[in-house]
């Protein structure tokens, strides 16, 4: 499990991918990171849960599926780019975002970037296979992020990203077009689908 609270950035730095449906990359961790990594561990990237196959220093290698390559930011990544990074939460860790399990239901589009002289405001492309669980004032994963949603329209949501959040993570340096990928909240999609499933008997 993970809280969304994103710990910081890690530049991809090797890249094997022997056939289509496989690949192993290697992050550089940041030095805070770096403490007490185990084979098997999961880190985050980019919100997607990814198991610790291999490690030399700061150096941490993931096997990434099919599944992976195909639902997910994380198969278009190149060497020299950048992920949102989060080890696993830890029993007694404060739960500064939401509980999120890092399985990547969608990926989005930012559509358009508003800019203040502190904030910004981001707006997503919104899948029609999410729309149900995407309400205003509501959690939403975005690349690791716990946000809080800000409008819903039709075809479109937004978040309000603070200065911390924009130097903390990859939103400091995302354009329109760059495509996050997205966790929705599990007691939300909860209690969506036990209504449906409740009005449906009548």
């Amino acid at each position: 499990m993970f809280t969304g609270i994103v710990q910081g950035m890690a530049q991809l730095v090797a890249l094997e991918q022997p056939s289509a449906d496989f690949r192993r990359h290697t992050i550089e961790l940041p030095e805070n990171m770096a403490q007490s990594l185990q084979i098997g561990a999961s880190v985050a990237h980019n919100g997607c849960c990814l198991t610790i196959t291999e490690f030399d220093g700061r150096r941490v290698s993931f096997d990434l599926m099919a599944e992976t390559l195909a639902k997910t930011n994380l198969g278009s990544l190149k060497i020299g780019d950048w992920v949102n990074v989060e080890r696993a939460a830890r029993f007694g860790d404060e739960i500064g975002g939401h509980l999120m399990s890092g399985h990547i239901i969608a990926t989005t589009e930012i559509t358009r970037i508003e800019r203040s002289d502190l904030n910004q405001t981001v707006w997503f492309r919104l899948p029609e296979n999410i729309q149900l669980f995407v309400l205003e004032k509501g959690f939403i994963g975005l690349d690791g992020c716990s946000l809080t949603i800000g409008t819903v329209r039709a075809d479109e949501f937004c978040v309000h990203l603070i200065p911390e959040t924009l130097r903390q993570t990859l939103f400091g340096r995302r354009q329109v077009g760059n495509v996050i990928n997205i966790e929705i909240d599990a007691h939300t999609q909860a209690v969506v689908e036990t209504v449906q499933r409740v009005l449906k008997r009548f």
